[in-house]
């Protein structure tokens, strides 16, 4: 790559939004595997990677109440909760030296990475500046949620984007080929091919 101003940014590869978490994503794990591989081999064409992640302390209407059932819209079972074991990166997930780690949704539902900060109060747009960052490329779980948000969101701040989709997974269900063309309508340049049939 000839320009180095672009960052790579992995949404949400977490314990609880893989196999097993509450929130599990069927294909995390291997997204983390390929993830892996994909930062080591090509991470020198990064001038930045960054990994966000839900860190959830009190994160208000976001979670069901006690006792009631999640609509799986605008209310959600418990997950990522500040330093527990499902907030954190899946084990699979070899993330380089010098990864950035924006951290988002303490007290309100954050999908997009935009909406977090690193442990110095950044903000990612801020991060991504300061290293004169001008395109990313998206990748992480789940393709029509946070990795939509953070895509939608770094085409609006006027990054030029990529979604790279091999390395995405997407929730059962969701209809993943909707995602892409909302995706490419705002801008984004959709790459690869879906993990899994796409809806």
């Amino acid at each position: 790559m000839e320009d180095r101003r672009r960052a790579l940014i992995i949404v949400d590869v977490q314990n609880d939004f893989c196999e097993g978490g509450s929130l599990g994503v069927p294909g995390g794990s291997e997204i983390a595997t390929a993830i892996s591989r994909y930062a080591e081999s090509n991470g020198d064409d990064y001038a930045l990677i960054v990994a966000t992640r839900d860190w959830h302390v009190d994160p208000g209407t976001h979670f069901a109440p006690r006792g009631s059932d999640p609509d799986y819209r605008g209310t959600w079972p418990a997950h990522c909760r500040a330093n527990s074991p499902g907030a954190e990166f899946h084990p699979k997930l070899r993330l380089p030296a010098g990864t950035v780690v924006i951290s988002k949704g303490e007290y309100a539902a954050a999908f997009s990475g935009f909406e977090g900060h690193d442990e110095g109060g950044r903000s990612l747009d801020t991060v991504l500046r300061e290293h004169d960052v001008v395109a990313v490329d998206v990748a992480g779980v789940a393709t029509s949620y946070c990795d939509k948000a953070t895509a939608l969101s770094a085409c609006s701040l006027g990054y030029g984007t990529q979604l790279l989709l091999s390395l995405c997974a997407d929730v059962p269900g969701a209809d993943t080929s909707a995602t892409i063309a909302e995706l490419e309508s705002a801008g984004v340049r959709v790459v690869g091919e879906p993990v899994g049939p796409a809806t």
